[in-house]
């Protein structure tokens, strides 16, 4: 009796192309193809041309399907089956706890890695990688829920003196995707709400949207600036830079746009 496998297959960050041949190739040997959604998009492709590239049918499963996980775990079971994601496939939850319930059951498993909004955004911006401290998401408020557990994260790294990547709520059942000037005016609320004043209208930020595309946008500026700039379609990312080296500030200027007096601002800090 065949014993099947599960491998877990990164797709990038923006379209069809970004896959690695590593992962097109396991694909193309698979015996079935999962993909999820809801945590990220390829925004530059659709499903239709993913499957004509790969030659296979791909299954989209919903949260739901995807958290129980048993569809997936019961067709790795018997065949070759590939889980794929947009981004690198490792960087949710729910995709480490898949991997550990398919090893539990004696499924073979491998991991296909890809490129990643978590490193893009500090290539794009020029921002040293290892001074990013933890990553934080905004969600949009519910009725009576507003949650400033992102204010905390972006406030405990800024006294480390390191950077935030601030992911922006995606919810693709509804077909929303938060734009980072929602994302700026979140931010200014919490810091309203909370009052530990870690932001004023002149605070630097950092925005990068479309990671991945041949022309993305990369802007750093002033909360006042950017909360009213059109950064166009989705995705989008928000970065609170923490302590800046000198060669970051001029990164900055060279790669984001930082207007000059807002470079001189910084190297007196």
């Amino acid at each position: 009796m065949k014993k099947g496998t599960l491998s877990f297959v990164g797709l990038g960050l923006y379209d069809e192309k970004d896959i690695s041949i590593k992962g097109l190739e396991e694909i193309k040997k698979s015996d079935k193809v999962f993909a999820e959604f809801y945590t990220a998009k390829l925004v530059g492709t659709s499903i239709e041309k993913l499957e004509k590239l790969f030659g296979k049918k791909i299954i989209v499963l919903n949260r739901e399907e995807t958290e129980k996980s048993d569809v997936i775990i019961n067709s790795a079971e018997k065949e070759d089956t590939v889980f794929l994601t947009a981004g690198d496939s490792m960087t949710a939850t729910t995709h480490i706890d898949l991997r550990i319930r398919a090893i539990k059951k004696g499924i073979k498993t491998k991991v296909i890695h890809a490129s990643s909004i978590v490193t893009a955004v500090s290539g794009l911006l020029g921002l040293q990688n290892y001074k990013f401290g933890r990553t934080t998401t905004l969600a949009y408020p519910q009725e009576n829920y507003f949650p400033t557990s992102p204010y905390d994260v972006i406030k405990e790294n800024k006294k480390r003196g390191l950077h935030t990547l601030v992911l922006l709520d995606i919810q693709e059942d509804k077909k929303l995707y938060m734009t980072a000037n929602e994302g700026l005016k979140l931010i200014f609320d919490m810091e309203e709400k909370v009052k530990s004043k870690i932001f004023d209208k002149e605070s630097v930020i950092c925005v990068v949207a479309r990671a991945g595309s041949d022309k993305p946008v990369v802007k750093a500026g002033t909360i006042k600036e950017l909360i009213e700039e059109d950064f166009g379609k989705p995705f989008h990312s928000i970065v609170v830079p923490g302590r800046l080296h000198f060669m970051e500030i001029e990164a900055l200027r060279v790669l984001a746009q930082l207007p000059a007096y807002l470079e001189e601002k910084l190297q007196k800090i």
